[in-house]
């Protein structure tokens, strides 16, 4: 078994700053409405109105605080690369299975061989970091004439693509 049979390659997202803010303000929203329902403001339809809101805001504060830890996990295996959504470090969702047979090309994002694919409409998804270094470091993988995934890879993982498709991969 080679080395490069099953690669894995973690990648955190950078947190949005809307994200946390919006998530700040959800929380100071729902204390607000729980000490509203405590204090026993109004009848007993202000109570269940204050009720709600502290459901409501204390759940969006949840939605928030999962988005604001994003990680992407890609793992090569069999001829697959598999994309994996890891919400707060305890949640995991498969966002993607992508075969290489089905793959169109590889390559670092800014590359002259991609220039083919730039006019084209693909849906994108971007699983990257979520920024631009100096170099970019960002690669996009273009997928069976619809998608288009945008990702960091890691050396080890570009090779094992590389291994196994080496027309289509492309390291400049």
């Amino acid at each position: 078994m080679n080395e490069l049979d099953y690669v894995e390659c973690m990648v955190k997202r950078k947190t949005s700053p809307l994200f946390v803010f919006l998530k700040f303000v959800c929380i100071i929203l729902a204390v607000i409405s729980a000490l509203g329902f405590m204090t026993g403001i109004g009848a007993i339809i202000g109570m269940i109105v204050t009720l709600a809101l502290t459901v409501f805001f204390g759940f969006m504060a949840f939605l928030c605080n999962l988005n604001s830890n994003i990680e992407y996990e890609y793992q090569y295996c069999e001829k697959e690369v598999t994309v994996d959504k890891i919400l707060n470090k305890n949640s995991r969702k498969r966002v993607g299975k992508f075969e290489t047979e089905r793959m169109e090309a590889f390559g670092p994002i800014n590359s002259y061989h991609l220039d083919e694919f730039k006019n084209k409409n693909y849906q994108v998804l971007d699983f990257s970091d979520g920024e631009v270094h100096q170099p970019d470091t960002r690669y996009a993988f273009y997928y069976d004439g619809r998608q288009k995934l945008i990702m960091n890879p890691d050396e080890r993982l570009v090779a094992a693509v590389y291994q196994v498709a080496p027309r289509k991969t492309f390291k400049d």
